[in-house]
């Protein structure tokens, strides 16, 4: 246990054993520390001498013969206090350095925000960013088997909280889906006013579900290990809002 916490003040393995040792035995060689230390006498005399420059060992001369002895255990607060001084200066250095670094931050070209998600929580809270992100048009690519494998159709799900959210807001809505069942959604709905195209996944499979709304891009794959990215960017938005309309135009 005292191993351990003198290792947490930041003295090795070696150079708490030697203490320890030399705690113990009072006044003595640098062999009789090696012994109780359990390591050879070369390394406890070289872990000495650091000890001895950190204030946590003394030494003493009887008949031409040096003798080591540990000091006041009260000086391990030296340490401490040793640390603090190089924190505090870090943090000066840090500070004089961060108008510097935001000067160089601020100019660097702009980086698109990406956030990732992993599980079914994690593709929770997508569904939750697409809640209380604001917009007005969504276009949507799912396979409509794998989603609704992993989320079943309730009278509570995300869908219908999703369903008033449009309704309230007005947003309009385009949807590309697939299903081994065929077209089993109606192509067009008004309340909220959403169309729908089905393609055959005989033709075109895919396990994924590609939301674009706003200026953000929401991915997610449905099979296999649930993993979702959400990415913040116009130009990467509206170009993909380009090949969806593509896509539409060609169905």
């Amino acid at each position: 246990m005292l191993l351990d916490r003198l290792k947490q003040l930041g003295l090795s393995e070696k150079e708490s054993k030697v203490y320890l040792a030399a705690l113990e035995l009072g006044e003595s060689t640098v062999q009789e520390i090696a012994k109780k230390a359990g390591i050879n006498r070369t390394t406890a005399y070289f872990h000495i001498e650091d000890l001895i420059k950190k204030g946590l060992i003394s030494s003493i001369e009887k008949k031409k013969k040096r003798y080591f002895y540990a000091s006041n255990p009260e000086n391990l607060l030296r340490i401490l206090d040793s640390k603090e001084k190089e924190i505090s200066d870090l943090k000066k250095d840090l500070n004089s350095l961060i108008p510097e670094l935001k000067t160089i931050y601020n100019l660097a070209p702009y980086k698109p925000k990406v956030h990732f998600f992993e599980g079914i929580e994690g593709l929770k809270s997508i569904q939750e960013d697409i809640l209380k992100s604001k917009f007005k048009e969504e276009f949507s690519l799912v396979n409509l088997d794998d989603a609704y494998k992993i989320f079943p159709p309730s009278p509570k799900d995300h869908r219908h909280k999703l369903k008033k959210k449009f309704l309230k807001e007005k947003v309009v809505r385009k949807i590309i889906y697939t299903s081994k069942k065929g077209e089993i959604l109606p192509k067009k709905e008004i309340n909220p006013p959403v169309e729908r195209k089905f393609i055959n996944p005989q033709k075109f499979s895919f396990h994924t579900e590609i939301d674009i709304y706003g200026d953000k891009i929401a991915l997610v794959s449905l099979k296999g290990k649930l993993i979702g990215v959400i990415i913040e960017d116009s130009e990467l938005a509206q170009s993909l809002k380009v090949l969806f309309k593509l896509a539409w135009s060609c169905i």
